[in-house]
């Protein structure tokens, strides 16, 4: 151990080397869990203080999957000697019931295998870079970490899960996928998140103030319920949803046909309360710019239109990969999604829905690498809809191969619920395109098309995930 310009440095010269799984979420715990049902040892890193850190950030969201959902086999087998049962399957629970009810006791049943505060800055072989051929397969990898108090460390791993999800780097508002001009500047004024509403801070921010909610899929639909619902509290606050698409068939996803009655009675929900009618929908608006107007914003499309001044922005526009600590290893990545190739495949929403997506395993997350994967929501790249079910039969089947059992790893053992068409930020629809149920927009001085739109919260039940699941 030695110190370079105030940082401490170590390297671990231990005989050990186990697999290092990247974040303590849904996915790195259960990939945890399998790894250690199949006689292997994990350490897992973990950036934030506690198990689920990320899930935390949406405690106030219920998921629409139920317990029996969400529940990894492996790790409820790893639970139960502590005497840990599994809550009401037929129940949905929050962000923070999955954390403190599950996530965390899980991760305290792996004990010391899971270090917290402990950011991946870097992955590579060691002593190769990515361009070098000769003898790196017999090399193990280097995980480049820097602890909550500035330490830096290299750990090696023989294999590497990367389970850090995608939660950290959402989408922005330009509709090319880079921040609209003048994002950045109203930093202030924008949030990427659903709002939690039941802290007073936030609900102060949007109460009696009108906001403007971008985005098309489940964490929209529940920005748009929490806020709907505030607006029957507190006079002077409403919403305008903007999509940058038209309103179709496929915008509310499977409705009844939904295999996740949740998931689809969110999106019901959305249609009736745009067929009653009760805040404002812009359709086929691709924001280009965001301007200040005194204290508010206004947005701009790339075809010149200006909408009425807002008070504050939400943007739910989804959320794609940090492959920034992945720069020396060998991905075989599909060049839209920044998926595995072979996942895009199935994934891609310009083709498939959600219901078509095929349970998949370690054939599809492979990469050139050998023995580095990546898992859960960052396996999904930029596509939408994933499910913490598909999460658990990915990696049941990479702890498998990575013991050695390839009939088991490329064994389907997960069926998926069924859903009717979820709408994608890779779908591009025209808003004049014919059989879409949107009618022309016009030329670029042509005022946007408004619907009066209601939506209102019933059971809670029935809200949302924003971590997709």
């Amino acid at each position: 151990m030695s110190k370079q310009e105030g940082v401490v440095v170590s390297v671990s010269t231990t005989g050990h080397v186990p697999v290092v799984v990247v974040g303590a979420g849904p996915i790195g715990l259960a990939a945890a869990a399998h790894l250690v049902e199949r006689g292997l040892e994990p350490l897992v890193l973990e950036a934030g203080p506690v198990a689920g850190s990320a899930v935390r950030e949406w405690a106030h969201v219920r998921l629409f999957s139920t317990w029996a959902e969400l529940v990894d086999p492996a790790a409820e087998k790893l639970l139960a000697p502590a005497g840990w049962t599994r809550p009401d399957g037929t129940r949905y629970p929050t962000g923070g019931d999955w954390a403190e009810r599950y996530l965390q006791p899980l991760a305290d049943a792996l004990g010391p295998r899971v270090r917290y505060g402990t950011r991946v800055t870097g992955v590579a072989r060691a002593g190769r870079d990515r361009v070098v051929d000769s003898g790196r397969e017999e090399q193990p990898f280097t995980v480049h970490l820097r602890t909550a108090d500035g330490r830096e460390e290299r750990i090696a791993a023989r294999a590497v899960v990367d389970a850090s999800g995608t939660w950290s780097t959402p989408g922005p508002l330009g509709a090319d996928g880079l921040p609209a001009l003048g994002e950045r500047a109203a930093a202030d004024r924008i949030s990427y998140r659903v709002p939690d509403l039941t802290d007073p801070a936030v609900r102060a921010r949007y109460a009696g103030r009108r906001t403007a909610v971008v985005g098309s899929g489940a964490s929209a639909f529940t920005a748009l319920a929490y806020l709907a619902d505030l607006a029957e509290q507190t006079d002077g606050t409403h919403t305008v949803w903007i999509l940058r698409r038209g309103i179709g068939t496929g915008t509310y996803g499977g409705g009844e046909a939904d295999q996740l009655p949740a998931r689809g009675a969110l999106g019901l929900r959305a249609k009736s309360a745009v067929d009653s009618g009760r805040a404002s929908a812009v359709t086929g608006f691709r924001a280009e710019a965001v301007e200040r107007d005194g204290d508010r914003l206004v947005l701009v499309a790339e075809d010149g239109r200006r909408l009425d001044p807002v008070d504050e922005l939400i943007v739910l526009t989804g959320f794609r990969p940090d492959l920034s600590f992945l720069s020396e290893v060998r991905l075989g990545l599909d060049e839209r999604l920044q998926a595995p190739s072979a996942l895009a495949l199935l994934i891609d929403p310009n083709v498939h829905s959600c219901g078509t997506v095929y349970p998949h395993g370690v054939n599809e997350l492979s990469h050139p690498e050998p023995d580095l994967y990546l898992v859960g929501m960052k396996s999904y790249g930029r596509a939408p809809t994933f499910l913490a079910m598909t999460g658990y039969e990915q990696v049941r089947s990479v702890a498998a191969a990575l013991a050695g059992d390839r009939e088991a790893a490329e064994r389907v053992e997960l069926t998926l619920p069924e859903t009717g068409v979820c709408g994608g930020a890779g779908l591009f629809d025209e808003p004049d395109e014919p059989g879409n149920g949107e009618q022309s927009q016009g030329g670029c001085c042509a005022a946007p098309t408004n619907t009066t739109l209601r939506i209102g919260i019933g059971a809670p039940t029935s809200v949302g995930s924003s971590g997709g699941c």
